[in-house]
């Protein structure tokens, strides 16, 4: 198979890099595809968790007699009688998660914490019952006041260092001609998916089965395992469907309930949340506040960067929000200080959300970069050109492709950028008030050990099984165009299976590495497959099979930085008279590797940027001081932008395979809302003259900022 560029598309003698329609979605838009929470089981129970009204403090009572009165009340499972749990123990993610150990204990760490979990024959009467639940607290002072200056922050390595410092940063802003020195901040953000979080349990033959929604299989039966002290071989996961997840569907409290109903009662037992709920279980990104200060000589190149974040987090478990990862990556300067910190508070457990890390410090970083551009008189985007770093800036290993520069120069030319006044508050339509912006993008190209398995079936078709996780980007379809180019047959005579942990170990959907981890897997064992059917093998009744595991490609490969890059272009409409910010237009162009189906990588990428819109003018959950819970926990009061709000939003990218990579990909999942809300506050400081550091820029936020306006 050989490729071939023509501007910015890549050809593909084959199937990979031509568009095709999801293969599952007839299944999809006729109902056929069920869900987690719609499958069927006989003598299935429902479960339905009770959430403490209290923000910290500790179980007194609870009164479960007139629950368990109710008609069709099987079990009201609470820390009292609810099966026990192992805690200590190192989970996936290197460090066991105790909020999934629910029902062990009778504290109260924030509101909206699983109490109980009532159990009847319906849903319906699962609810009623568990709204007659009474439980007594005792109730203590709770804290929820996050701020950047709290002295009680402090670092926390998460998934990368906490702290990286490198020269003198004090000499070096010292010694600069021109510096920034800003404070940026974020709010709280929520997944909000479409499909809620479900999952049923049973026991059969002595096995543990789930059917669940989860962002990766492999990853609920090693938490499950490990909980329940069983043997992985024990526990099967299945989740064929996932209606969205976001970084929020890995292993949470319903599961676990579920799992405990089950074994208490031994029949299946489903436990859906409720939308409200999932406000309170399902994590979160959690706000931040960051400072950023540069330091520029006279050419506009950097010699001192800074970016300091701090986010706020549990009492329960520390999560690390690494806004000031993104300055590791980007840019380069003599002195190059970053650190993440954490406040611990009476609030639920942040988690990961679409481009963690990277959506909120790209905000705060491509901000600070605009205000320097601003003060040394440069264009923006000549700015970043001169800062590109020859090797990653705070490891010093060579890139694995950074094709940044070319991201910028085509989206210049396509956006027009090139006739734009550098003046801000210049273009004026009524009582509109024009501006353009720009933002630069990046995201890891990471890849876990996975194993699949590709079988020739007598009648001529292929069979594919790997535990990968489709939560709506399309990848079943991808790693479908995969295997029939590895084995040279079209994608009709391809079936894919995903979604069950009974395929073997695989990555989760998560980190832009999903297809990438998955697509290796396939790759590797449909060629190994199609060079034993080139030998003249007969295909007998059972198939001829073949299993890949890339534990070992994955272990050999040469330490380098490997990372997507893209560049955002934005152009909004601010209203004098109402503070309203419309974005008019938006252009992404990324540089992600190869792209495998450009239908639906460009669903993702402008997915990404509508995300992007979102953040920079709706999204905002805030908390009551007094409750400690959150203001319109719902789809009603949590405001995410909606089709009136995302106008013409193009996504493109440029040729730009990974040499590295068997099949060329990178991950498209998150790249696309990198450096989107940037652009468009940059946007906002172009038309009106004011820089807004504080997301998301309301109305209210606008006028207040254009005092000499005429305002409705």
């Amino acid at each position: 198979m050989t490729t071939a560029t023509t501007g910015t598309r890549t050809t593909t003698k084959g199937f990979t890099g031509t568009s095709h329609t999801r293969v599952e979605g007839r299944d999809k838009v006729t109902g056929a595809a069920r869900y987690a929470g719609e499958i069927p089981f006989a003598g299935l129970a429902h479960g339905w968790l009770v959430l403490s009204t209290v923000a910290r403090g500790r179980i007194r009572s609870i009164d479960t007699a007139p629950a368990l009165a109710r008609p069709g009340v099987l079990a009201v499972l609470h820390h009292q009688n609810a099966p026990r749990v192992e805690t200590d123990y190192v989970g996936m993610l290197g460090v066991p998660d105790p909020t999934c150990a629910v029902f062990q204990h009778d504290r109260v760490p924030h509101l909206g914490w699983p109490v109980a979990l009532v159990v009847a024959e319906t849903s319906e009467q699962a609810r009623e019952a568990a709204e007659t639940l009474v439980v007594h607290y005792e109730q203590e002072p709770h804290d929820i006041d996050f701020s950047g200056a709290r002295p009680d922050a402090h670092p926390v390595d998460g998934y990368m260092p906490a702290v990286v410092e490198k020269g003198d940063l004090d000499a070096e802003l010292a010694a600069s001609r021109t510096v920034v020195d800003e404070e940026y901040t974020t709010p709280e953000e929520h997944h909000a998916m479409m499909e809620p979080h479900a999952a049923t349990a049973r026991w059969d033959g002595g096995r543990l089965e789930l059917v669940d929604s989860n962002q990766g299989t492999t990853w609920v039966v090693g938490e499950l395992a490990k909980m329940f002290s069983l043997d992985p071989a024990s526990v099967r996961v299945r989740s064929e469907h996932v209606g969205g997840g976001f970084g929020s569907k890995g292993v949470r409290a319903h599961q676990v309930a579920a799992v405990m109903a089950a074994t208490v009662l031994q029949r299946p037992v489903r436990v859906v949340m409720t939308r409200r709920q999932m406000f309170s279980l399902t994590g979160y990104r959690s706000p931040t506040a960051q400072r950023v200060r540069l330091g520029a000589d006279a050419d506009g190149r950097l010699r001192a960067l800074e970016h300091r974040s701090v986010n706020l987090t549990s009492t329960v478990h520390e999560f690390v929000e690494s806004a000031a990862g993104p300055a590791r990556v980007m840019y380069d300067a003599d002195a190059h200080h970053t650190a993440n910190r954490v406040v611990r508070l009476n609030v639920p457990t942040p988690t990961f959300m679409r481009a963690p890390g990277e959506a909120p410090g790209s905000f705060a970083l491509e901000s600070a970069l605009d205000e320097l551009a601003e003060k040394c008189g440069l264009d923006p985007i000549e700015l970043r050109l001169r800062n590109e770093p020859e090797r990653g800036p705070v490891s010093g290993l060579p890139f694995s492709g950074r094709n940044l520069p070319d991201c910028f120069r085509e989206g210049a030319r396509r956006f027009g950028w090139a006739d734009r006044d550098p003046r801000p508050g210049v273009r004026r339509e009524g009582r509109w008030l024009l501006g353009t912006g720009t933002a630069a993008a990046s995201f890891h190209a990471g890849a876990g050990p996975s194993t699949a398995v590709a079988t020739a079936e007598p009648d001529g078709t292929f069979t594919v099984r790997i535990a990968a996780a489709d939560i709506g980007t399309g990848a079943r379809t991808a790693l479908t165009l995969i295997a029939a180019d590895a084995l040279e047959v079209s994608p009709d005579r391809i079936e894919v299976r995903i979604g069950d942990s009974d395929f073997g170990p695989a990555m989760i959907a998560g980190g832009s590495m999903g297809t990438r981890s998955w697509g290796w897997a396939v790759m590797t064992a449909a060629t190994e497959l199609r060079e034993r059917l080139a030998l003249g093998a007969d295909v007998p009744p059972e198939g001829i099979t073949v299993r890949s595991d890339t534990t070992a490609a994955l272990g050999a490969l040469a330490q380098k930085e490997r990372h997507s890059f893209g560049a955002q272009f934005a152009e909004v409409a601010v209203d004098v008279t109402t503070g309203e910010v419309r974005v008019r237009r938006m252009l992404g162009i990324f540089a992600a590797g190869r792209i495998v189906n450009p239908l639906t990588a460009r669903s993702q990428l402008v997915g990404g940027m509508t995300w992007g819109i979102s953040m920079a003018l709706h999204e905002e959950a805030v908390r009551d001081r007094a409750t400690g819970g959150l203001y319109g926990a719902d789809l009603a009061g949590y405001h995410v932008a909606t089709h009136a709000d995302v106008p013409f939003v193009e996504a493109d990218w440029v040729d730009d395979p990974d040499p590295d990579d068997p099949v060329g990909i990178k991950g498209i999942g998150e790249i696309g809302v990198v450096g989107a809300a940037a652009a468009i506050a940059n946007a906002v400081w172009h038309a009106t003259g004011v820089r807004h550091r504080n997301l998301p820029i309301r109305p209210d936020r606008v006028l207040q900022s254009l005092p000499g306006e005429p305002h409705a």
